[in-house]
């Protein structure tokens, strides 16, 4: 079986490649056939000379470019893994920790996995778009769970319907000038809804220093801030005033939810 993996590495993300790949081939259904697409501007990375580790240019969208079109750069490239049985993407920051087996493969639905800020909120509570002019939009009536965009996969058939149907969503949004409340992941919250899916628990995507979880990390989500924060890692000019603000309310959200 041939597992595709999907991976964006444009800029500084680049850093975490390294550990991406290794804790993959370790802990990632170790004993399955896996190609790692990388999606990057770096003009070389490491374990591009891997028979199963396939570099291609992306140039740079900047922010948010580079996640609200995500699917448009997947849809470039399909030609180069319609061969796969599975296709899965993952954030760029996420480490696996723990193995995943096959166990979480399905033949007909999409892989996908629960939201570990809004687990304990009702539908109502979702931060769903809820903009009536966007293909993002869930009615406040609409709706039974809140995923992450930061991993999903499913069979490639299955996948690669995901992928042109978000595609064209996102492209009638933004040429009528409307950006998705949380881009790429408002567009999947909206897909799910009429598409069958298997939900995996949030410790398959635990963010880092989130110690009172209930569920083991199965996969690690790298806190940015250690690495610069979201404002470093996109390269967008930021006010001093604007970055204080973004630092204090990382710092508000954690103690919160502590």
């Amino acid at each position: 079986m041939k597992i595709g993996i999907l991976y964006i590495a444009i800029g500084d993300y680049v850093m975490f490649w390294d550990k991406f790949y290794s804790s993959a081939e370790k802990y990632f259904l170790p004993n399955e056939e896996k190609h790692y697409y990388v999606f990057t501007d770096a003009k070389n990375i490491n374990y591009e000379k891997s028979s199963n580790v396939h570099r291609l240019y992306q140039k740079d969208l900047g922010w948010p470019g580079n996640t609200l079109f995500r699917y448009h750069i997947f849809a470039k490239h399909i030609y180069a893994y319609r061969d796969m049985d599975y296709l899965f993407f993952f954030n760029a920051n996420l480490e696996f920790k723990e193995f995943v087996s096959r166990d979480i493969l399905s033949e007909d639905k999409l892989i996908v996995v629960q939201h570990f800020g809004y687990r304990l909120l009702s539908p109502q509570e979702f931060p769903y778009d809820r903009n009536p002019e966007s293909h993002a939009y869930i009615p406040f009536d609409r709706g039974k769970d809140y995923v992450c965009g930061g991993f999903n996969g499913g069979k490639t058939d299955v996948y690669i319907s995901m992928i042109l149907e978000l595609q064209k969503a996102i492209e009638d949004d933004y040429v009528q000038g409307i950006v998705a409340k949380w881009h790429d992941e408002s567009h999947i919250n909206k897909y799910i809804l009429s598409h069958p899916y298997i939900m995996l628990h949030p410790g398959y995507v635990h963010p880092q220093g989130w110690y009172r979880l209930p569920y083991p990390c199965i996969v690690l989500l790298r806190d940015k801030v250690i690495y610069g924060g979201r404002i470093f890692l996109s390269k967008k000019g930021y006010s001093w005033k604007e970055i204080c603000k973004y630092y204090l309310r990382y710092l508000y959200n954690m103690l919160r939810k502590h």
